[in-house]
């Protein structure tokens, strides 16, 4: 009879599978690429765009929709904006991570490729024809066969 589980031992045998402990993996090396290609966005291409657009920091770029309302040198209300240039960094950096798992799934299905066009185990040596004194002798057992029915 199956043994009955609990909860507790239920979550215990789901986490121990090995499929659920490669997708955490995946999942924290996925967090921590993505910390790299945001800051190769922000801090290598982004100045460099920059610099080509005169200059002009890129993070900045926004188009104010309402001003911030500022009584006595203080802020009542802050503005209101589009933040595009925070937006066209985000497409890069997401461009960029797509790029880099394409590149990773291109290698793997490569290497599968591979594994699959590797020679496989030979074939069987084909068997040889009988010789002429086999063929013979068939001949003749099966003629004895035919006379005795």
């Amino acid at each position: 009879m199956a043994e009955k589980k609990g909860f507790w031992g239920e979550f215990k045998e789901f986490i121990a599978r090995g499929n659920v402990m490669d997708m955490a993996v995946g999942v924290i090396i996925g967090g921590a690429f993505g910390k790299i290609s945001t800051s190769l966005v922000n801090d290598v291409i982004m100045p460099a765009v920059s610099m080509l657009t005169g200059g002009v920091d890129f993070s900045g770029w926004r188009l104010v929709l309402k001003e911030a309302v500022v009584e006595n040198g203080e802020e009542i209300a802050a503005a209101v904006a589009i933040n595009y240039g925070s937006f066209l960094a985000t497409i890069l950096d997401f461009l960029i991570i797509a790029f880099a798992v394409f590149c990773l799934i291109k290698g793997i299905n490569s290497m599968h490729r591979k594994k699959e066009e590797a020679p496989a185990e030979p074939a069987p040596e084909p068997v040889p024809e009988p010789s002429a004194e086999e063929t013979l002798l068939t001949e003749i057992r099966d003629l004895l066969k035919e006379k005795a029915q």
